[in-house]
């Protein structure tokens, strides 16, 4: 499922170097693998997965099935969370972002951390405390950063753009993962809005654990001048809109469509201002004035006028 922690609403699961024993059976599920290319790999239309640490996985029945304790399950978890991310973003109607095979390097990266670049596009998959692989969010959130290359070469240059970046990755993450539970009837978090609650086991303290919050609070009046910090402003805006939609008539993926929709006009180096103006407009235009009007409150809120 997305994370041992979503699914049991555990917060006491600790990685215990990856041992298998330390995550219940229940909070693994059985998934089909869509658009592999049959050649027994990990590899298909929208993802290719490259492993450094272990065997690649490898099926002539296209079975694949692991626990944590074997690297290959990390493998699994890469392929099918960046096929689901490229599946949700043309269920949505978007056939031309990041539109090619996509490679996950798994096990890669020696540190706790795992990062994503366009040229060609790739991510890197790190390990250390809960390796990264294990929890789709790290996956879908590295991938966000791709959408926001694809639709805007160069994106992400200057603190403003490089926030909106990180906290979309986060969005993006959750609003995924929230998909596939409800296609395949998984339980979720108790909090959603609190992303990557199992990686985060490994270096957070407080409960629930949290890599970031949709709900800090956060307003540029007391942003800490660091993209992940002040991406948490630009991602409660996008939450609390997401929860007008629901509550009024529309559904979350009318503003995922809404919110993709508009990021193809953002600037490289766009500011928080200058996004949200944009993104209003796309609401005005696809919404209607109701909810161009939330969209406009909620990023006013977070101290984002225009």
């Amino acid at each position: 499922m997305v994370n041992p922690v979503q699914s049991s609403n555990d917060q006491d699961l600790a990685d215990d170097k990856d041992a298998r024993s330390a995550v219940p059976m229940s909070a693994y599920a059985t998934v089909p693998l869509a658009n592999l290319d049959g050649s027994g790999y990990l590899r298909g239309r929208w993802a290719y997965v490259e492993s450094a640490t272990g065997r690649p996985a490898y099926s002539d029945k296209g079975e694949y099935f692991y626990t944590r304790d074997q690297d290959q399950f990390e493998q699994v978890m890469a392929y099918f969370w960046v096929d689901r991310a490229q599946t949700y973003l043309q269920s949505l109607g978007f056939d031309d972002i990041v539109h090619q095979p996509f490679h996950v390097k798994v096990g890669q990266y020696g540190g706790d951390n795992s990062y994503q670049t366009d040229k060609p596009y790739r991510i890197r998959i790190g390990k250390g405390g809960v390796d990264d692989g294990e929890d789709a969010e790290v996956i879908v959130h590295e991938y966000g950063h791709a959408v926001h290359a694809s639709q805007v070469p160069g994106f992400g240059s200057g603190l403003d753009a490089g926030s909106i970046g990180e906290a979309f990755g986060d969005y993006l993450a959750v609003s995924v993962g929230l998909d596939a539970a409800d296609q395949f009837g998984w339980p979720v978090a108790a909090d959603p809005s609190c992303p990557m609650d199992w990686d985060s086991t490994s270096y957070t303290d407080e409960v629930p654990h949290c890599i970031r919050s949709f709900h800090t609070d956060l307003t540029v009046a007391k942003r800490e001048n660091e993209v992940h910090a002040d991406g948490q402003i630009w991602a409660q805006a996008l939450w609390e809109i997401r929860e007008f939609y629901a509550a009024h008539g529309k559904t979350t993926r009318a503003w995922d469509t809404t919110l993709i929709s508009s990021q193809y006009d953002y600037a490289p180096d766009t500011t928080f201002s200058a996004a949200a103006r944009t993104t209003y407009l796309k609401a005005v235009e696809l919404d209607g004035p109701t909810f161009a009007d939330a969209v406009k409150a909620r990023f006013a809120a977070r101290g984002i006028t225009f």
